[in-house]
């Protein structure tokens, strides 16, 4: 049976508009993890292993309610809660992996589709260099040509150089040849940031892991020495910070489709 689970291999880019003009730009690569592959992908995978030290890891600790409980059961207690019914059609993950024992990954998406491959909800799972998480769950209401536009106010600081009156709106190219997420966040006076990450589909399998980890070294040490390094950069700029305020109380917020 051909397996649902691959890489992408592309780029993130980052583009604030004020009070200053600021830009990143890097290379990267994510997988693409169908969760009721999570036992078999290790099997045929030398260089993947799940929640133990490998090359490449998946370690469900990093993800959800960051217990070692099954990924996939997490995830559909989620949606049962919300009251999104996706009839326990696949869920898949798209996020960084462990390398050599580490990863960040300041955005994981799970797409949640029904048995018909229609797309139901999508969750954004936020990380931020504090150590906390938080979830964006949101309600599928149309899907055009396999891309989704979808709207919610922000909930959970992730930036020090970015207010809590904030408004994203997400443009997703659901995974297929290629997968990409845009973020707008939009204050009182218009766009503030745009966020883009974007990649090309690769089958995975032992060879491609081999050349992704040869092209892109340390990526996710590298992820997180470019966020620091950019906020320095920032901060040499002349942007302000802001205080960070208490976590929400709950880990998920629930969006309904179309607000």
């Amino acid at each position: 049976m051909a397996h649902r689970s691959a890489l992408y291999v592309g780029s993130v880019m980052h583009r604030r508009f004020r009070p200053h003009a600021h830009h990143l730009h890097y290379r990267v690569f994510w997988m693409l993890l169908d969760l009721d592959e999570l036992d078999a992908l290790p099997r045929r995978l030398r260089l993947f292993s799940r929640n133990r030290f490998n090359v490449v890891s998946f370690h469900e600790a990093d993800h959800g309610d960051g217990s070692t409980g099954p990924l996939r059961q997490q995830i559909d207690r989620q949606l049962r809660a919300a009251g999104i019914d996706n009839a326990g059609g696949p869920i898949r993950l798209l996020c960084m992996p462990r390398v050599f024992g580490y990863a960040f990954n300041p955005l994981s998406v799970y797409f949640c589709y029904r048995p018909d491959e229609s797309m139901a909800a999508i969750l954004y799972e936020v990380h931020n260099t504090f150590g906390e998480r938080h979830s964006y769950l949101i309600a599928v209401e149309a899907e055009a040509h396999g891309v989704i536009a979808q709207r919610c106010r922000k909930a959970f600081y992730v930036s020090p150089f970015m207010d809590m009156n904030l408004t994203y709106a997400f443009r997703v190219d659901t995974p297929a040849e290629r997968v990409g997420v845009a973020i707008d966040t939009f204050d009182s006076n218009g766009r503030l940031l745009t966020a883009v990450l974007a990649g090309e589909r690769v089958q995975l399998n032992d060879a491609a892991l081999l050349r992704v980890l040869l092209a892109h070294p340390a990526v996710t040490l590298k992820v997180i020495g470019a966020i620091h390094w950019h906020a320095l950069r920032m901060l040499l700029k002349g942007f302000r910070l802001r205080t960070r305020p208490q976590p929400p109380r709950n880990s998920t917020t629930v969006v309904a489709a179309g607000r």
